[in-house]
C-alpha cells in the first residue's frame, strides 16, 4: 500500500529542485545540458538488453527513457540497462508504468538520473509523485540501497545530499484531464519537466492516433502544454519520429526523444531491404 501524503506537507519553492540546484555533478549529463540550454536529445528502449542499452548508448545521445511502462522491460533489465547507460556517461531515465510509490521507490533505486510518469491528469497526482520522488524532509522517498549512488558516481551519504534537487521528475501530459489541468500540474514544486505522449493524447483529444498534426484542438492543447511550462519555468519535451523534426522543434522544446530502439531498427531494415528489392 502506497504511503499517504501528509496534509500538512505543502509543495513550495522553498527548497532547491533541478531548475535552480548549485550541484554539479559531470555524470548528470542530461540534466547539465537541459540547465545549459543545450537542447539534449533522447530516445526510447524498449528491449530488455545490456547489450542494446550500450549500443544505443555510445550513439552519441544524451539521454535514454527505459520504457517500463510500454517496453519489455522487468525489475532485472531496469536495474542492468540503468547500470550500462549510467557507466557510458549517458543519463538513464526509467518511464515507470503508473504513479505508485513503490514503483517510484524500485525505479529509482537503480541509480536512474530521472523518472517519467505517464498519464497525470491533476495537481493532487503531481504532488504524490514528487513526494515519493523525494527523500524526506521534502517527501516520503526511503533509503537502503547501495545502488542508486553508483549510477550518479557518488558515495551513499553524498547521493542522499544531492538526490532531491538533481533528480529529474518528469511529467507526461497525454489526457484530455491532463490538459485541462495542466496549470495547476505546473504550479507543483518538484515538478521538473512536462513531456508530451502525442499519441496517447491523439487518441484522447481526438479518438484516434497519430494525429495528422494540423487538427485544432490537438494543436491549442500542445500549446497549452508548453505555455503552462513556460508559466511556472519548468522545461517541456515531447517524442518526434526523426531528426529532421526534433530540428524543427528546437525553438519550442528544451529537450526532445527521437523515436525507440524497437523502431528505429524496424525503420532501418525495411529501408534497406526495399533498395536492395528495387
Amino acid at each position: 500500500m502506497s504511503p499517504s501524503l501528509d496534509n500538512k506537507m505543502t509543495y513550495t519553492n522553498s527548497y532547491p529542485t533541478a531548475h535552480t540546484t548549485k550541484i554539479k555533478n559531470p555524470r548528470l549529463r542530461l540534466l547539465n545540458k537541459i540547465r545549459a540550454g543545450e537542447y539534449p536529445l533522447m530516445t526510447f528502449m524498449a528491449l530488455p538488453s545490456v547489450r542494446m542499452a550500450q549500443i544505443v548508448a555510445l550513439t552519441g545521445l544524451d539521454g535514454i527513457i527505459i520504457d517500463c511502462e510500454h517496453g519489455h522491460i522487468g525489475d532485472e533489465a531496469m536495474h542492468n540497462s540503468v547500470a550500462a547507460i549510467s557507466s557510458l556517461g549517458v543519463s538513464p531515465i526509467i518511464r515507470i508504468r503508473g504513479p505508485a510509490h513503490d514503483i517510484i521507490k524500485r525505479a529509482l533505486d537503480t541509480g536512474a538520473h530521472g523518472i517519467m510518469v505517464p498519464q497525470i491528469n491533476n495537481a493532487e497526482e503531481a504532488q504524490q509523485i514528487v513526494a515519493s520522488a523525494k527523500f524526506p524532509p521534502e517527501g516520503i522517498r526511503g533509503q537502503g540501497s547501495a545502488f542508486p549512488a553508483i549510477g550518479h558516481g557518488l558515495t551513499t551519504p553524498e547521493y542522499m545530499k544531492s538526490a532531491n534537487e538533481t533528480i529529474l521528475t518528469m511529467i507526461q501530459i497525454e489526457t484530455r484531464a491532463g490538459v485541462d489541468n495542466v496549470d495547476a500540474i505546473c504550479a507543483v514544486a518538484g515538478v521538473d519537466l512536462l513531456f508530451i505522449g502525442p499519441n496517447d493524447l491523439a487518441q484522447s483529444l481526438l479518438g484516434y492516433t497519430p494525429a495528422r498534426g494540423d487538427e485544432p484542438e490537438f494543436v491549442a492543447a500542445v500549446d497549452k502544454i508548453i505555455a503552462a511550462a513556460r508559466k511556472h519555468g519548468k522545461w517541456a519535451g515531447r517524442m518526434v519520429n526523426n531528426g529532421t523534426v526534433a530540428k524543427g522543434e528546437r525553438k519550442r522544446y528544451d529537450t526532445v526523444a527521437i523515436t525507440g530502439d524497437t523502431k528505429a531498427i524496424q525503420n532501418w531494415y525495411m529501408a534497406e531491404f526495399e533498395v536492395a528489392r528495387s
